[in-house]
């Protein structure tokens, strides 16, 4: 259906239309606090969820994030008008190899910033994927995660030749109250006469990216595909002279038959059934940063509509199954409520813009995969009992958890701790449909008072499978000495360093290797690892930048090694053989309690923040060893006194020079 006339939002970030309430689906329900062996009666969902999703593409021309973008995200309007879902689609982001070694290590700045401004508002990150400088963040209320499920990304690199990721695409499919959702984020080639193409690439685009599953293989097979970015159509024919007095005289109408992106909606047929609200803001590129004034350089590029955002709705004609019934059940109905630019961002030469659409689901999944219920408060130990439900059909693994979440978590790692939901009698559980039981150790349990969320995190789909509403924590507070890795509230401490790392990593069958906070850390540094010692610069030794020969030989002096401070005797082992740390423990953490120096056991602190992280979880770099001072010197020593050569450098080989050569080969 043709969507209702739009108009350009404010600066303030004000809505184009009113607003209705956002989904109706209920949250999960709470059992009474002493809770019958039976499971509580859940509350009743809606039979036809409806939900708003706003989606937001901006090209940020390599700059750093600006300090808030609440009013780009319209987030300032209450509770009750917010967002369901929302989507965002950003192009050119900094990947010079200094940035992406810092991304890799840590999250980049432009996604722990929406995480940071979002979370308050209850969204939790669902998935991201990244290609070079284009990424893709896909937000949710916390209580609409259950209903997301078959989540999966793809790129598609389209830059010379198909070889650099510079152009290209990359998307998050999904499938949202039982109906299969795809968002892809597009930056297409450039310039007024690369339009056949852009064609071209989108195409590629379309063709190259496959999903498993027979639900939807392709992007054209969804149900609902929004695509969006920088695709870079241009104005046509027209003088930039005319461009910019139509736009000065509020005219706009009179460039929109010249636009090559409304042309080619109506000649190519890649592009049947995509729609697109008005333009009735101005066009987005190409501004002076810092300024609102379109290029005033000696190129002087015409002004253009280079960033956009279109839906297309699967025809009911498409994918007709048995007895001529489309495979989802009941019709998704789209209205486009909003479609503006914000001119209020400098930081790039694009302006960033948002689409905010009324989505009606007909409801094929009317409950969650799994129904947790837990007490209204915990304020003894022995409260800390989690009985839930799986529902028919659910895959259930071993490698399951329920995580134990403070209010305005920002991702699925983001807990404060956790226990596997591994019931002895959970097959049974499942077979005869009845609760499952699990309990929180006190050492896992947050002291202090709070509002907590409960989620059940499933390996085999790697999303949240349940949730609860929120209910108060309220422990004592007390000696925190036997604070297990589970606990991250125990130990923690506001000066650790907290950046997320390995962000939802795929079918990660531990919850997280490392400890995941709130805040931010934009500029994390590895002097937060105590003991660290760097080798210093090439400049500074005046020696040459490329590897040689001899500078391989004396392989421990180049590697920068961390020094792990003494401990006293007869205070190490303690901790090692709590409880809690036979979860770390069966995933195959490669942290040794103990390491042997000289021939001689010497105990590590586990309260050393070093000591509670797996080097390879924390994603290092592969140069970066753990090993004694003493340790490499004395191995150093050995090998110059006895002649080893030192071939080649590995990560995983044992410390020292690494292995040689077997006889014959080529070094």
């Amino acid at each position: 259906s043709t969507p209702p006339p739009g108009s350009r939002c404010p600066p303030s970030g004000g809505r184009c239309s009113p607003r209705r309430s956002p989904a109706t689906t209920s949250r999960p329900g709470r059992a009474p606090r002493p809770g019958p062996p039976a499971c509580p009666k859940p509350s009743p969902a809606s039979s036809s969820p409806a939900g708003d999703i706003t989606v937001v593409t901006w090209n940020v021309g390599t700059a750093m994030p600006p300090s808030d973008v609440t009013s780009l995200l319209h987030l300032n309007t209450g509770e009750t008008n917010d967002a369901d879902v929302i989507a965002i689609g950003l192009q050119e982001v900094n990947s010079k190899i200094n940035k992406r070694l810092k991304d890799a290590l840590f999250t980049d700045q432009w996604s722990e910033l929406f995480m940071d401004v979002l979370s308050p508002f209850h969204f939790v990150l669902v998935s991201t994927v990244r290609m070079q400088g284009v990424i893709l963040l896909v937000f949710a209320k916390y209580y609409h995660l259950p209903f997301l499920q078959d989540i999966q990304t793809d790129c598609t690199r389209t830059g010379l030749g198909g070889y650099w990721g510079n152009k290209g695409g990359v998307s998050v499919r999904l499938s949202i109250f039982g109906h299969m959702v795809c968002f892809l984020n597009c930056h297409l080639p450039a310039h007024l006469e690369k339009a056949e193409q852009r064609k071209e690439d989108f195409a590629t685009i379309l063709h190259m990216q496959q999903f498993e599953g027979r639900a939807a293989s392709g992007i054209l097979d969804h149900d609902l595909v929004f695509w969006f970015g920088d695709l870079n159509f241009r104005i046509e024919s027209l003088d930039i002279r005319f461009v910019k007095y139509a736009i000065d005289s509020n005219i706009l109408s009179q460039l929109w038959e010249k636009d090559q992106l409304n042309i080619a909606k109506s000649t190519w047929p890649v592009l049947s059934g995509f729609q697109e609200g008005p333009l009735n803001f101005p066009p987005t590129f190409k501004f002076d940063v810092g300024t609102n004034k379109y290029d005033s350089s000696a190129k002087k590029r015409k002004p253009a509509w280079t960033d956009r955002i279109l839906w297309k709705i699967k025809s009911p004609s498409i994918g007709l199954g048995a007895g001529g019934r489309r495979p989802s059940q009941g019709v998704l109905s789209v209205s486009q409520l909003c479609y503006c630019s914000h001119m209020e961002y400098t930081v790039s030469d694009h302006k960033p813009v948002v689409a905010i659409f009324a989505v009606q689901f007909a409801s094929k999944a009317d409950k969650p995969p799994v129904e947790i219920y837990v007490a209204d408060e915990w304020s003894r130990p022995e409260q800390a009992v989690v009985r839930y439900k799986m529902a028919v059909g659910f895959h259930r693994s071993s490698w399951d958890w329920i995580g134990l979440y403070r209010v305005g978590f920002r991702h699925p790692k983001d807990y404060v701790s956790y226990v596997w939901a591994r019931s002895d009698d959970g097959e049974r559980c499942l077979e005869k449909q009845l609760c499952a039981q699990v309990m929180f150790s006190e050492e896992a349990l947050p002291k202090g008072k709070g509002e907590y969320i409960l989620g059940y995190y499933s390996n085999t789909s790697s999303s949240i499978a349940g949730v609860t509403e929120p209910f108060q924590v309220s422990m004592a507070k007390g000696s925190e000495e036997g604070s297990s890795p589970t606990d991250s509230s125990g130990s923690s401490s506001e000066d650790e360093d907290d950046s997320t790392l390995v962000l939802l990593a795929p079918k990660s069958r531990s919850p997280s290797p490392g400890k995941m906070k709130r805040h931010r850390s934009r500029s994390p540094s590895l002097a937060k690892f105590q003991g660290l010692i760097l080798r210093p610069s090439s400049r500074d030794r005046g020696t040459s930048r490329s590897p040689s020969p001899q500078s391989r030989r004396g392989l421990p002096r180049d590697i920068p090694t961390i020094h792990l401070p003494k401990e006293e005797p007869g205070h190490c082992g303690a901790k090692a053989k709590e409880p809690g740390r036979a979860a770390d423990s069966q995933e195959g953490s490669s942290f040794y309690q103990t390491v042997r120096e000289q021939g001689s056991p010497r105990c590590v602190s586990t309260d050393n923040p070093l000591a509670r992280a797996d080097p390879r979880n924390l994603g290092l770099l592969p140069a970066l060893r753990l090993e004694m001072i003493d340790q490499a010197m004395g191995r150093r020593r050995e090998s110059v006194d006895q002649g080893y050569p030192c071939w080649k450098m590995s990560p995983t080989s044992p410390l020292g020079c690494s292995t040689s050569p077997k006889e014959g080969s080529n070094p």
